[in-house]
């Protein structure tokens, strides 16, 4: 792989988090949350989403890292002035926490070019927030 001149900037990438009682259990520290994060391509190339590596850190300081390739078992292709939605989630052991890290893709194109040939970058997340609904009162 080799670095791209690509502006990753002209990726975007918006989160919104959700709560899940049903999934969780407090008495136990297990608190589950659902993410959807919207991937925007504001570039005039397709780019592909390669793989992913986050930071989940809870109200302990406890972190754990997640890599891996892809999301939700895809590597999106996501053409000029698209987007893509998945939703995924996250278990802490306390009610607050959260989560950052980046997304590794590639400009796609030529398209009939294996991904490791072409240029890639990187898509840092800014730190998002997981809580249940009375954890920041």
């Amino acid at each position: 792989m080799q670095n791209s001149p690509f502006n990753p900037s002209l990726i975007g990438v918006s989160v919104v988090t959700t709560f899940l009682p049903t999934h969780s259990n407090p008495e136990d520290n297990h608190y589950t949350f659902a993410y959807t994060i919207t991937i925007s391509n504001a570039s005039d190339l397709p780019v592909q989403l390669l793989s992913r590596h986050w930071k989940i850190t809870d109200a302990n300081e406890s972190v754990q890292e997640v890599r891996g390739e892809g999301v939700v078992g895809e590597q999106p292709v996501i053409a000029p002035g698209d987007s893509y939605r998945y939703t995924s989630g996250a278990t802490l052991n306390t009610p607050l926490g959260y989560m950052e890290g980046s997304y590794y893709m590639v400009v796609r194109e030529p398209m009939d070019m294996a991904p490791e040939e072409l240029p890639t970058f990187e898509v840092p997340i800014s730190p998002f927030t997981l809580h249940t609904p009375t954890a920041l009162n």
